[in-house]
């Protein structure tokens, strides 16, 4: 295993495995061209691909990135990219590429190596990075998915950490770079009026919806090996709970952050096929790449339990799916009912407590918020009222997208936002048992919000709470 590296020292340079693919077209691109116009990039980019493309086409490459992200491109901020940019074509199996990369790299010590590759190739090139000496001092900077299942995961942090010391394996996880996750963490640990109530004590139940109004758009032979669990749930949606329940970090550093969040995913109870709801649109086999009788699951639901002194007991529900009504991501914490029900207008005709409880709701997409619901008496002489929000802050203009930051944190050895070795194992725990042994997927149509069956997994403790493309939910 290589020593340890000072984190506090900036890469003097970033590889970029992958140039040429779709993923450093749509977002890569411009992320850097974000970082070199604020100031925060100045160091040489080397990208590495297998096809043999002309320094050239790969700046055509980039400019057409940056026009269909509609990106606002300055000439000058254009010119100053592309002067870092640099090209090394040739196959990753082959050390003659990783010889080319250091020559491309010339003076520079201490890498940052961004592998934006199918995950297949991980291993082939960390090892070829090992083998050429070019981890020493380096970073690496892993896109996910990080394994398929436990073992898996088990065997690529095996090989990584053979050759980079964990505190330069930077395991990506876009979502964690969005600022509306960032103002969770922030908003739970900077405000003292949530401490006495975030516990078992007064928390109903949490649930957390990702929810796209599209289908697979043409990833259908990658979703055919990945599927609506792996994609989303156990990555982009355990981290949000993470940050929800874990426990406050002891010291600022970013490795207490780490310990706590990884503490969560130990206290997961591993999921049953009872805990699991799965769906498929109606059209997905009809879709290119996919099989005819394919089981895959572009929808999933899961009932989560955190066996923790502070979560014992409440369940969390997470949701995630194409082709609903809606692009949006949300959480929504229902406190518990006050204890004695003094107002007719807080009971169900059938004794049971109403739906508009207390909550706290944390809007991630497409715009983000975090609001407090409580309820209010109307005017006149009954005691009858309305759930009404408090909008508490909105998104900022200016932010940096979840790619620029991400690249500049990894780059200046920020591991706040990145995934350690033990979280992703654990994680992996949790649903691991049904990975092969789960309930067939269950057909829905193209704007609904899933199988009727999620409606029943969550039916004995509360009822989904659809997100809206709108700003604000009374």
């Amino acid at each position: 295993m290589a020593k340890t590296t000072n984190r506090l020292v900036p890469s003097d340079a970033l590889v970029v495995f992958g140039v040429t693919g779709d993923l450093a077209h749509k977002m890569i691109f411009p992320a850097l061209y974000a970082m070199v116009s604020r100031g925060s990039l100045d160091v040489p980019i080397v990208g590495v691909a297998a096809p043999p493309w002309s320094l050239e086409r790969l700046q055509k490459r980039v400019t057409d990135g940056l026009e269909r992200s509609g990106t606002a491109v300055k000439p000058s901020t254009l010119r100053r990219l592309f002067s870092l940019l640099r090209y090394v074509p040739g196959d990753y199996g082959n050390a003659e590429t990783f010889a080319a990369l250091k020559r491309a790299l010339g003076k520079a010590r201490r890498p940052a190596h961004y592998l934006a590759i199918p995950p297949a190739l991980f291993a082939t090139v960390i090892e070829g990075l090992g083998a050429a000496g070019l981890a020493e001092h380096a970073r690496v900077i892993v896109e996910k998915p990080f394994g398929r299942d436990l073992a898996s995961a088990r065997r690529l942090n095996a090989v990584a950490r053979a050759v980079f010391p964990e505190d330069s394996i930077f395991r990506i996880d876009h979502f964690l770079g969005k600022e509306a996750i960032m103002n969770i963490l922030y908003f739970r640990f900077a405000n003292s009026f949530l401490e006495p109530i975030w516990n078992r004590n007064y928390v109903s139940s949490v649930q957390i919806t990702l929810a796209e109004d599209f289908g697979v758009k043409g990833r259908g032979a990658f979703y055919e090996t990945a599927g609506c669990l792996r994609d989303v749930v156990q990555n982009h949606l355990f981290q949000v709970v993470a940050l929800l329940a874990m426990e406050p970090p002891v010291y600022r550093g970013y490795g207490s952050f780490h310990v706590e969040k990884a503490k969560v995913f130990e206290a997961m109870r591993p999921l049953t096929a009872q805990d699991l709801v799965r769906g498929q649109y109606a059209g997905y086999r009809n879709e290119p790449q996919v099989a005819r009788n394919s089981d895959v699951e572009t929808f999933c639901a899961v009932r989560l339990f955190i066996d923790s002194w502070r979560w014992d007991g409440v369940p969390w529900y997470l949701r995630s799916g194409k082709c609903l009504p809606e692009t949006a991501a949300e959480v929504l914490v229902e406190l518990k009912a006050p204890p004695a029900q003094l107002f007719a207008d807080s009971v169900s005709p059938a004794g049971r407590t109403n739906y508009a409880t207390n909550y706290l709701r944390f809007r991630l997409s497409p715009n983000a918020a975090v609001a407090l619901a409580a309820r209010v008496k109307r005017p006149g002489k009954e005691f009858v009222g309305d759930q009404r929000e408090l909008y508490l802050v909105e998104e900022l203009l200016g932010a940096e997208t979840p790619y620029e930051r991400l690249l500049s944190d990894a780059m200046s050895g920020d591991g706040a936002l990145f995934t350690r070795e033990d979280a992703v194992e654990a994680a992996w725990a949790v649903v691991d048992p049904v990975l092969e042994n789960h309930p067939r997927a269950l057909r829905y149509e193209r704007g609904t919000w899933g199988p009727k069956q999620a409606d029943a997994l969550i039916a004995p403790h509360s009822r989904w709470h659809n997100p809206t493309s709108g700003e604000t939910n009374t």
